[in-house]
């Protein structure tokens, strides 16, 4: 059975904190994104628990009469418990070293792990189509498990919201990105490759 999970970047949100709520233009966003789903099957629907991404999800919720869950392994990536003026610097260092840590924050490994977590947890569940949303770092790690290449500079050029579909079949996985400018495009990400165990 092919599973098809949509990994979903929040609608644009206020600020970073967990109670940050959509903008008006994410709000606008977010029915745009209910609108992209109307026409496709969707069994379930994982989130962070974060405001920003329920609220992003849950005209398609109504939409197509499933319950939002939420999940904290979907919550953003903390890269330092203290401010770091170079913060971005960092950020990108991460990607190339994907044990490097700051100041109570999590290494990309360690991050990377529990978002994959419920990636494979949803694979041995019984539906076909579920959609995940997340946060663009956190989002940009899960893709980079599967697209060794995604990194630093493909998170830069997430859009907020952002849509990529994982399809697995049996040991393959194609990653396809589907949100450009509210468009379907044809996808120059299609991988084919053995699914990590």
């Amino acid at each position: 059975m092919v599973r098809r999970i949509y990994v979903v970047r929040h609608c644009e949100a206020e600020g970073q904190p967990r109670e940050a709520r959509l903008t008006d233009k994410g709000v606008q966003q977010a029915a745009e994104l209910a609108e992209f789903f109307s026409k496709i099957e969707i069994n379930r629907i994982v989130s962070s628990p974060f405001v920003r991404t329920v609220h992003s999800v849950n005209s398609i919720a109504e939409l197509k009469q499933i319950e939002v869950e939420t999940d904290e392994r979907l919550s953003e990536r903390i890269l330092s418990t203290k401010v770091l003026e170079d913060w971005l610097e960092k950020l990108q260092a991460t990607y190339n070293d994907l044990d490097l840590k700051f100041d109570g924050g999590e290494s990309t490994r360690e991050a990377m792990a529990r978002v994959v977590s419920v990636v494979e947890e949803v694979l041995n569940g019984e539906v076909e189509n579920t959609i995940i949303v997340t946060h663009g770092n956190l989002m940009s790690l899960l893709l980079k498990n599967y697209q060794s290449d995604f990194g630093f500079e493909q998170w830069q050029k997430l859009s907020n919201p952002d849509v990529f579909l994982l399809e697995f079949d049996e040991n393959e996985v194609l990653l396809k990105r589907l949100w450009q400018d509210k468009e379907v495009i044809v996808a120059s990400h299609d991988i084919s490759k053995t699914r990590k165990n």
